[in-house]
């Protein structure tokens, strides 16, 4: 969005007047797609609309590439962005108006005034960094990160204009002939392996642009797009003019090999402490809980897929309602490579039914943190396990009698989770990222819990003390599922891969006929299957399937028409799948039915398929399935329950619960439904009626830090649900005096 100083200019003479609603008062600025124009909204709000050039509105690849531009702008905070007000980008003249940001372009601040200094660089470098953290979090690459896409603003840089090719801004092309980003800010795969970009890419196009900022020129620098691309792959950058206590930081950014670059958080880590006019330059996280949902999410290492947990009366809860969508290979570089995930907030009520852990003795050696703190009152307990590293809220597991929780600087911690009493604990460094819950990986004699950070490996520790074990390589936790004995793995470029849960050893190692970069699902312990879906590259179908992760061996698959992924199952083995519109609003459910009973191999594969409209489109947090009622959460905490059996699928009933910024809802007994918000709120819905019972106070971070970045699911054991705040804390409280909490 180009800056204040060239607003006043006339309306475009040749365009329209109108972009929906909003009349266009002035031309903010032009470039090779279109044109954005100064607007505002009826109640006032001053916004920037782009309009899309004529010749290209007839373009049905193009139009393909917006529309895909306005889901990744949606899908990404407005902390870091400029928040999408409302598009069409099947209008005649396809627009998209966002929030209008005053503010220069990094571009125009250098030009008209040299150089950053170095306190302003290190300023620009966290918040690039951040708004990278964010923006991959959500599922997105950016792939054209460059001065005139960032704006300087005084609560930090912004980062506009998602991955749209300009068909005019280069004469660079790829062999299809869509340009691929800005030569000068490209990293060496987008030149070599344009389909293989990933993350990695704009962390390369942030060093280049922190070199322009500081010198007034790029690393590689020439007339010629083609020099400068061969430059990008060959040569070294020059680095003449960067601070030298940013010069190593940044050239690392600059690695030829993608996984030689450091990621935002990493990045954000070589920067601590930041100093008090960082500080106050860039905002505090306010990340847009993404729909880290199963099987898909986005590329932050935070990000976590669903994993449901199915119960003696056949409730699944899942965080797999709206995904971040895979790659998809036939579209345009601005497509998302396949990542957490979304997500993110992690949501972990159980992968499936697992071989019960035996939970073990404590140790004597280690004393209990925080005595003072731990209660064993009917009305529950409240234990701060975070000692530092700002507002995050612990993410936790409740397997076979302990709470296993993972938080900044705690590597993995075992709760009593009678009393709250920390039984042992294992420390580690402060990830600049929020804490993943632990997975259970095996049980019997030994049993073993999964911990991953984004980024690393997934690593089993032993539930005795903590003790690490194994590990395998997973970059972001969407990409590995526990599955009755095996861990399931996939690279992100289509192989799979499964290994022994207790001892890391590889099993079977191959592709899966019929998908191309399957994404992983949820592990079904009554059939034994986990499911695995891909959509396609135009986003028309999506293939769905079972393998047995003992042998890698794909059971059954179907294809479904639309953009689809699964959530979760009725009570008689329904498979639900959440159908969604641009990649990011879920529109509707499709039901996939068993197979025939004389062939339960055959699965959804030979059942039939019906379709259930939610009436509306929504942006999920997660859904929940208990009988044939699935309970859709939308971000801004509104809470619907959908009849979907064949002779109603009908909507119940429709709740604001007063949350908002939500976790995935979990499903109780006595027909509760529990959920998280980010202020450490905890709530307890009755699903009979519709109704928020009772709510826990907020828990923030000394009253003040703000929200927590993700909201990690509720966890329900028995009579007792276990929540957590920002404030570094896990508490819990008795279902059944919700009313009182």
């Amino acid at each position: 969005m180009p800056p204040l100083s060239r607003t006043g200019a006339e309306r475009d003479p040749g365009g329209p007047e109108y972009a929906g609603e909003y009349r266009l008062q002035a031309v903010l600025g032009a470039g090779g797609m279109g044109v954005v124009h100064l607007a505002s909204s009826p109640s006032g709000l001053r916004l920037a609309v782009k309009v899309v050039h004529e010749r290209y509105a007839e373009d049905p690849d193009f139009r393909a590439r917006f529309r895909q531009e306005v889901a990744a702008a949606r899908r990404v905070s407005g902390a870091f962005t400029a928040p999408v007000v409302d598009a069409d980008p099947d209008a005649e003249r396809p627009w998209m108006a966002t929030l209008y940001v005053p503010g220069p372009t990094l571009a125009d601040q250098v030009r008209q005034r040299g150089p950053l200094s170095p306190a302003e660089l290190r300023r620009l470098t966290a918040g690039l960094a951040e708004a990278l953290r964010d923006i991959h979090r959500a599922g997105v690459v950016h792939r054209d990160l460059k001065p005139s896409n960032v704006l300087l603003t005084d609560t930090g840089p912004k980062v506009i204009d998602f991955g749209i090719s300009r068909p005019v801004d280069s004469d660079l092309r790829t062999e299809t002939g869509k340009l691929i980003g800005s030569p000068p800010f490209m990293a060496p795969e987008q030149f070599q392996r344009p389909r293989e970009v990933g993350p990695a890419a704009d962390v390369f196009a942030l060093g280049s642009v922190l070199v322009h900022a500081a010198t007034g020129h790029g690393p590689f620098d020439s007339d010629s797009p083609y020099i400068v691309a061969y430059q990008v792959v060959h040569d070294e950058p020059d680095l003449t003019g960067v601070p030298d206590e940013l010069a190593p930081l940044v050239a690392r950014c600059l690695a030829k090999e993608p996984a030689d670059r450091p990621t935002p958080a990493q990045i954000m880590a070589a920067l601590l402490p930041p100093s008090y006019e960082a500080e106050a330059f860039i905002p505090s996280q306010r990340r847009r809980p993404v729909l880290p949902a199963d099987p898909f999410a986005s590329d932050g290492p935070d990000d976590v897929p669903a994993r449901g947990r199915t119960d003696a009366s056949g409730a699944t809860t899942t965080r797999a309602a709206v995904p971040a969508p895979p790659a998809r290979r036939r579209r345009t570089p601005l497509a998302p490579r396949l990542t957490v995930s979304a997500v993110v907030v992690l949501v972990l009520a159980g992968a499936g039914a697992y071989a019960a852990l035996r939970p073990p003795a404590r140790p004597a050696a280690e004393a209990p943190a925080h005595p003072a703190e731990v209660a064993t009152a009917v009305d529950g307990w409240h234990t701060r396990l975070q000692e530092h590293g700002g507002a995050a809220a612990p993410a936790c597991l409740h397997e076979a009698g302990s709470l296993y929780c993972t938080a900044r600087g705690v590597t993995l911690a075992r709760l009593d989770p009678r009393t709250g009493e920390v039984l042992w604990k294992r420390t580690g460094p402060v990830a600049a990222d929020p804490p993943l819950a632990p997975v259970p990986l095996a049980g019997g004699t030994e049993p073993l819990v999964g911990v991953a950070s984004g980024p690393g490996p997934l690593r089993a520790h032993s539930v005795e003390d903590g003790a690490p074990g194994w590990t395998a390589r997973a970059d972001v936790p969407e990409t590995f599922r526990p599955a009755g004995g095996v861990v399931v793995l996939t690279d992100g470029h289509g192989a799979l891969r499964g290994v022994d849960a207790r001892t890391g050893d590889g099993r079977w190692s191959h592709r899966l006929p019929g998908f191309d970069n399957p994404v992983l699902g949820a592990y079904d312990a009554p059939t034994g299957l986990l499911t695995v879906s891909e959509t396609a590259g135009d986003g028309r179908s999506s293939r769905i399937g079972a393998l047995l992760p003992a042998t890698g061996e794909l059971v059954w698959s179907r294809v479904v028409a639309g953009d689809a992924a699964p959530v979760g199952r009725t009570a008689d083995g329904t498979l639900v799948l959440a159908s969604r519109y641009e990649g990011v609003l879920v529109d509707a459910l499709v039901l996939l039915a068993p197979g025939s009973p004389d062939d339960p191999g055959s699965g959804p594969a030979a059942g039939s398929e019906r379709r259930v409209g939610i009436h509306e489109r929504m942006q999920l947090a997660g859904i929940a399935v208990r009988g044939s009622v699935a309970y859709l959460l939308s971000l801004d905490g509104r809470l619907v329950a959908l009849d979907t059996a064949p002779e109603k699928g009908s909507r119940r009933w429709d709740l604001e619960t007063g949350a908002s910024n939500v976790s995935a809802p979990v499903l109780g007994p006595d027909e509760r439904l529990y959920l998280s918000a980010a202020d450490g709120r905890l709530f307890a819905v009755d699903t009979a009626r519709g109704a928020v019972v009772g709510q826990t106070r907020p828990r923030l971070e000394n009253g003040r830090l703000g929200y927590a970045p993700q909201v990690p699911a509720p966890l329900v054991a028995g009579e007792r649900v276990f929540g957590t705040a920002p404030d570094g804390s896990v508490f819990a409280v008795h279902a059944r005096v919700a009313e009182s909490w």
